[in-house]
C-alpha cells in the first residue's frame, strides 16, 4: 500500500497529470451525455422536440456511447492508473506510452462523436444511429466503427501498462503479495480483455469490411451474439472501478477498516471468471440460438449474484465497524454515526443502495420467462439507468470529491454543494427509474422516438401515463441539474488556489489483511485460464451452431481472400494479446 506521505499530485506528480487529463475528459462526455439525455427526456414526453424523431436516434447514440463507454472508461482508467501507482508506491514505467494509450482513446472516441454528429452537419454524409448495441441490420459510417476499435485498443494498452508496473514491482518484490488496489485492477484487466476481444472481432472483421464496402453483408445473428458477448461483461467493467473505491475508500471515510481483504480479492476472481459466459441472456427472444444454451447463460448469470452479495456484505461491514469507532451503537443506531455531511461518503453509500434495488431487477432480466415480458421494453433502461447510472456514476462523482485535492492541491469549492448535487442526483433517479421500470411492465418499448400509448388506460395497474411521464420529466431534469452542480464544482475547485494540508493519499487498513488470504488466489494465470476455458465452453457451441446454420457472413455471402486474412489476423491478434498478458 501506498504510504501517506502527502497527496498524489506531490508523490507522483507526472502520473497526477495522466489521471486528472482523463478525469477531465471523463467529464466533457458527462455534460454531452448529459444534455443528450435531457433532450430525449423531453422528445420522449412530447414537452420539447428541438430534432426530427428520426434523428431522435443520433442523439440516443451519442448519450449512450458518451455515458457508457467514454465517461465510464476515462475515469476507470484514472482511477486504476491512481491505484497501481500508489499501492505499487512507484510511477508508471514508461510515460510516453502512457499517453499514447490515452491518445488511442481520445481519438476512437473523437471519431466516433463525428460520425454521430454528422447527421446534423449538412453537407457531411456521415450518419451513426446505431444506438449503444451497434449490431447489425443496422449500419454506421466507417468512422464510427474506427472510432470503437481504437477506443477499445487504448484500453488493452491501458491494461498492459498497469501489468508493466506490477512485473517491474515483482522483480523488486518477489516474495511479496500483490497489493488489493493493483490485484483489482489487474483482474479486471484480465476480465476486459478476454470479453472485448469478441466485440473487437466484430467491430473490425465484419462490421468495418462491411461498412467500407469490402463485404456484402454480414451474419446479423452472429454479430450480435458477438457484441453480447462483450456487451453485457461490460456492466462489470464499469462496476470493478466502484467497487474497487468501495472497498478501499469507504471503509476509512467511515472511520473503519475494510473488513477483509481475502473475500475482496474472491469477490474480484469471482467476476474474472464468471462475467463473460452470461451474455446470451440478453438474447432469450433471438430465434437463432438453441434454448438450451439460453438455459446455460441463465444458470451462469445466477451465479454472478454471489460476488455482489459478498461485495455488500463486506462493505457494509466495513461501514458498519467504522460507525461503532465513531461511538454508534445499537442494532441500526450506528447509521446515525457515519459520515452523512460527506459527500464522498453518501454518494458512495446512495450508489450502493441503488445498485441493491438494480440487483432486483436485475434478476427479473436473467430469469428466461420473465425476461420474455419485459425484454424490449423501458424496463430493461431503468435496470441499467441504476447500474451505470447511479451504481457507477453517483460513484465517480463523489469520488471526485476525494480525488480533486489529491490532483490539484486544492481544497473542493464547496462541500456543501456537493452533498447537494449526490442527494439531487439520488432523488433524480429515484423517479425516473422507477416510472422506467413501471412502463415497462404495462409494455412501453424502448429505442423508440415515439411511444404512443394515449389511447390505453392503465390507470388501474399502475397509474396514469401523464403522471409516469411526469416522473421522468421530473427525474431527468433532477439529473440534469445534478450533473451541472457537479460540473460547477469542479470547475471552480480547479480554477481555485493551492492550499496546504490537505489529507493524506491512502487507503483503508484491513481487519483481515493479505496474509490471510490463500496463495492460489494471485495465481493469475489460473483463474485467467479458467475464465478462458469457461468462455469456450460457453460459446464454442453456440457461434458453431450459428455459422452452421446461416454462415460467416449470412445465407448467400461468401467471404473474399480478403476477408479472410483479415479474419484471420484479427482473430491472431486477439489471441497472441490475451496469451501475451497470461503468459
Amino acid at each position: 500500500m501506498s504510504t501517506e506521505s502527502g497527496t498524489f499530485l506531490d508523490q507522483f506528480p507526472a502520473e497526477a497529470k495522466v489521471v486528472r487529463t482523463a478525469f477531465y475528459s471523463s467529464f466533457v462526455a458527462l455534460f454531452v451525455g448529459a444534455l443528450m439525455g435531457i433532450l430525449q427526456v423531453l422528445h420522449r414526453t412530447d414537452v420539447l422536440r428541438i430534432v426530427d424523431s428520426a434523428d431522435y436516434y443520433s442523439l440516443l447514440t451519442l448519450h449512450a456511447v458518451l455515458l457508457v463507454l467514454s465517461f465510464s472508461v476515462f475515469f476507470l482508467v484514472g482511477i486504476f492508473t491512481w491505484a497501481v501507482t500508489t499501492s505499487l508506491d512507484r510511477g508508471l514505467q514508461d510515460l510516453r506510452y502512457t499517453w499514447a494509450w490515452y491518445g488511442l482513446m481520445a481519438l476512437g472516441t473523437l471519431l466516433a462523436g463525428i460520425a454521430v454528429l454528422g447527421a446534423f452537419i449538412p453537407g457531411l454524409d456521415m450518419s451513426a444511429a446505431v444506438l449503444y448495441t451497434f449490431y447489425a441490420p443496422l449500419q454506421a459510417h466507417p468512422f464510427y466503427y474506427l472510432g470503437l476499435a481504437l477506443f477499445i485498443v487504448g484500453t488493452w494498452l491501458a491494461g498492459l501498462d498497469w501489468f508493466r508496473s506490477w512485473w517491474a514491482w515483482k522483480k523488486d518484490n518477489p516474495d511479496e503479495r500483490i497489493p488489493l488496489p493493483t490485484f483489482m485492477a489487474l483482474t479486471t484487466t484480465l476480465f476486459w480483455i478476454l470479453s472485448s476481444a469478441g466485440v473487437a472481432v466484430s467491430v473490425l472483421a465484419f462490421l468495418l469490411p462491411w461498412s467500407l464496402g469490402i463485404i456484402d453483408q454480414v451474419n446479423a445473428l452472429l454479430t450480435r451474439t458477438l457484441f453480447w458477448y462483450f456487451g453485457h461483461a461490460v456492466v462489470y467493467f464499469w462496476l470493478m472501478p466502484a467497487y474497487l473505491l468501495w472497498y478501499t475508500m469507504l471503509p476509512k471515510i467511515s472511520g473503519g477498516k475494510l473488513f477483509s481483504d481475502p473475500l475482496a480479492r474472491v469477490v474480484f476472481v469471482l467476476f474474472l471468471i464468471l462475467s463473460t459466459p452470461t451474455g446470451i441472456h440478453h438474447q432469450y427472444l433471438d430465434p437463432g440460438i438453441a434454448e438450451g444454451f439460453k438455459f446455460i447463460a441463465m444458470v451462469n448469470t445466477m451465479f454472478l449474484l454471489l460476488p455482489s452479495l459478498l461485495t455488500a456484505f463486506t462493505v457494509v461491514a466495513s461501514m458498519e465497524h467504522g460507525a461503532r469507532q465513531r461511538g454508534g451503537s445499537g442494532l441500526f443506531g450506528w447509521l446515525r454515526a457515519l459520515p452523512w455531511r460527506d459527500p464522498v461518503f453518501t454518494g458512495m453509500a446512495l450508489a450502493g443502495l441503488m445498485f441493491a434495488a438494480a440487483g432486483f431487477s436485475g434478476m427479473i432480466n436473467a430469469g428466461m420467462n420473465i425476461n420474455y415480458l419485459v425484454h424490449n421494453t423501458w424496463w430493461v433502461v431503468g435496470h441499467f439507468h441504476l447500474t451505470v447510472g447511479t451504481a457507477v456514476a453517483l460513484t465517480f462523482m463523489a469520488a471526485t470529491y476525494w480525488f480533486l485535492p489529491q490532483l490539484t492541491g486544492k481544497a473542493i469549492w464547496s462541500k456543501s454543494l456537493g452533498l447537494v448535487q449526490v442527494l439531487v442526483w439520488f432523488v433524480g433517479m429515484t423517479f425516473m427509474s422507477n416510472s422506467m421500470h413501471r412502463q415497462g411492465l404495462i409494455g412501453v418499448p424502448r429505442r423508440t422516438a415515439e411511444p404512443q400509448y394515449s389511447g390505453f388506460d392503465y390507470e388501474v395497474a399502475v397509474g396514469s401515463m401523464a403522471e409516469l411521464n411526469m416522473q421522468v420529466i421530473i427525474g431527468g431534469t433532477l439529473l440534469f441539474i445534478s450533473t451541472l452542480l457537479f460540473l460547477t464544482v469542479v470547475v471552480m475547485t480547479v480554477i481555485g488556489d493551492k492550499v496546504d494540508g490537505l489529507p493524506d493519499n491512502g487507503y483503508a487498513d484491513t481487519l483481515s489483511g493479505p496474509e490471510d488470504a490463500p496463495l492460489v488466489l494471485d495465481n493469475l494465470k489460473l483463474w485467467a485460464g479458467i475464465a478462458a476455458l469457461l468462455v469456450i465452453l460457453a460459446y464454442s457451441l453456440p457461434l458453431a451452431a450459428i455459422i452452421t446454420r446461416g454462415g460467416i457472413l449470412g445465407p448467400g455471402g461468401s467471404p473474399s481472400p480478403q476477408f479472410v486474412d483479415t479474419l484471420l489476423f484479427v482473430g491472431r491478434v486477439a489471441a497472441d494479446t490475451v496469451g501475451g498478458v497470461i503468459a
